[in-house]
């Protein structure tokens, strides 16, 4: 299978989720301004929508949005509990924290990281940005992961888009004017993510450190 991705974006916390499984996959790096990948194909081509992460599997289907990959890569390792079992109450809990993150969070940063195209609208969407991160960080008290002691593909997907506001991997293009030191819980959160070896991997993979 090809995992098409653009470093530091979102399709980081698919190819975390990918080495933490240690699955067999090949990156395909997409160029986000000229909607082609490294081997010179149009994306459109992959995902008509243009932008990442964009699965290709072996038998010619394409997943096309990381809440839904990430699940489809869990579920390939189970044993990993990296999601909780298909049925269970638990994993209506991943699936309410994959839409939260997706829904609030991740469509939360795009007038930060758009800020000159959003204008005025910045100063209205990082407040309610800042809102959800310190409703995490209360969330994150007294457990290492967003679903208690198992680290799951949630965890992966934070750390991609909390990233865009703290990482000192920062590029000029997934780079938002937020900061979330302050938050003492989502901190230790982040150490934890970073010194994983996966996310290591996966960072040095895409040229971040």
């Amino acid at each position: 299978m090809k995992l098409y991705h653009i470093p530091a974006s979102c399709s980081l916390a698919t190819h975390i989720v990918i080495r933490e499984l240690g699955l067999d996959a090949t990156l395909v790096k997409v160029d986000y301004k000229r909607h082609v990948s490294d081997d010179g194909a149009s994306f459109y081509d992959v995902n008509a929508h243009g932008y990442v992460p964009a699965l290709a599997l072996g038998d010619g289907r394409v997943l096309r949005e990381g809440p839904a990959i990430m699940q489809y890569l869990a579920d390939l390792r189970p044993e990993a509990g990296l999601a909780p079992p298909n049925g269970s109450f638990e994993r209506y809990r991943l699936q309410e924290w994959l839409n939260f993150l997706s829904t609030e969070v991740h469509k939360g940063f795009i007038p930060l990281l758009y800020a000159a195209q959003a204008g005025k609208y910045v100063e209205m969407a990082r407040p309610k940005l800042e809102q959800r991160y310190a409703w995490i960080d209360r969330q994150l008290a007294g457990q290492p992961w967003l679903m208690g002691e198992q680290f799951t593909v949630a965890d992966a997907y934070l750390f991609a888009l909390t990233g865009w506001g703290q990482a000192p991997w920062l590029t000029s293009y997934y780079k938002a004017d937020i900061h979330f030191d302050q938050l003492d819980h989502l901190r230790a959160w982040y150490q934890r993510m970073q010194a994983r070896p996966a996310v290591q991997q996966a960072l040095r993979e895409e040229g971040l450190i």
